[in-house]
């Protein structure tokens, strides 16, 4: 088998695993204030999770399709070198990814992935090779910018869909309006996970596609097959089901306390954030717990202000801003050192 052929198994088998680590990593999204409220218990609420994220991940490509064609443009590279961008960027990513699993902290695997993809292209300039280029056009409109509207829109969404449902439910029985919201959760939290499995996977899906393009498995203009869109569909799935426990304690619990009624509009509001993402023209790749979190502040504020922990919200927001470049300058790291193994041989 040509070595060409072997490194492009091996950087699918490490998409794989960052794929699995995105799941376990994000599988809190869905499902800590479902877990929180009792609307479901931990191991159920993660299975149906896992399945929701199985679903999710086969109903579209688009986002797939950005992350292999619009960050960074490889085209005029030979094969082990496109291969070797790419494995950087998956093992950049998946480093920060562990770092901040490890300390709880919900940061995007999404923007860890992209900040990956942009730091090998640059550890890839810096040692001139002319025929790569970071499009930071693309990344700026369809990256830095959701990045920063997505939480903007969760967050204003929550709080005004929560004003909404007090004003409706004021003169409700407290007790039975909770049980029938805690019921509601099950779907709402269904909902989401179906979204964070349309978002994530998809961007595994286009790391997978384009190493099978550096070995011409597959053309530019070819539609992602069905294998790529199942591998990273059940990777993702079977990471969920490992659970994410040290985030969902995070979200559940840390941000704020949430009810039932809260635990509800932040769920709907951030599975609606994440289909008009994927679904509309922009096929932004935004991530699933910028969106999660920011609406379960949202929720929050309308109790009272102080009712959120900004302080855990600002060690949050600190993760979101780092995961870009941190993720970037390891995964140039990465890249470099992998040139400089290579030089030795």
């Amino acid at each position: 088998m040509a070595p060409e052929i072997l490194l492009a198994v091996a950087v699918m088998m490490i998409a794989v695993a960052f794929d699995f680590t995105n799941g376990f990593h994000d599988a809190a999204n869905a499902i800590a204030t479902a877990v929180s409220t009792r609307a479901l218990r931990p191991r159920a609420a993660l299975t149906m999770a896992a399945l929701m994220n199985l679903i999710g991940a086969l109903m579209g490509t688009a986002v797939a399709e950005t992350i292999a064609k619009e960050i960074v443009n490889l085209d005029g590279l030979y094969q082990h070198e496109q291969l070797s961008i790419v494995l950087a960027a998956l093992l950049g990513a998946i480093t920060w990814n562990l770092i901040t699993w490890w300390f709880g902290l919900p940061s995007s695997s999404s923007h860890a992935l992209i900040g990956g993809l942009a730091g090998a292209g640059l550890g890839a300039i810096l040692i001139q090779w002319d025929d790569v280029t970071v499009q930071w056009g693309k990344i700026g409109e369809k990256v830095l910018i959701p990045m920063v509207a997505s939480p903007a829109i969760g967050f204003t969404l929550a709080f005004f869909g929560m004003v909404a449902v007090l004003w409706i439910f004021k003169n409700s029985a407290p007790h039975k309006t909770m049980r029938r919201f805690r019921v509601a959760q099950i779907g709402s939290a269904a909902a989401l996970a179906l979204g964070h499995g349309l978002q994530d996977a998809q961007k595994t899906m286009g790391v997978i596609f384009m190493a099978s393009l550096a070995v011409g498995w597959n053309q530019p203009h070819d539609a992602i097959p069905f294998w790529i869109k199942a591998l990273a569909a059940s990777a993702i799935s079977a990471g969920t089901y490992s659970g994410g426990w040290r985030i969902m304690r995070t979200l559940g619990r840390k941000v704020i306390q949430v009810d039932p009624a809260r635990g509800f509009v932040a769920e709907a509001t951030g599975a609606i954030v994440l289909y008009l993402a994927a679904f509309t023209p922009i096929h932004a790749p935004i991530s699933t717990t910028h969106t999660i979190t920011s609406a379960i502040m949202g929720v929050g504020a309308t109790r009272s202000l102080s009712a959120v922990r900004w302080g855990v919200a600002k060690s949050i927001v600190t993760a979101w801003v780092l995961t870009i470049p941190a993720a970037a300058l390891t995964a140039a790291a990465v890249f470099l050192a992998i040139q400089g193994v290579g030089a030795l041989f």
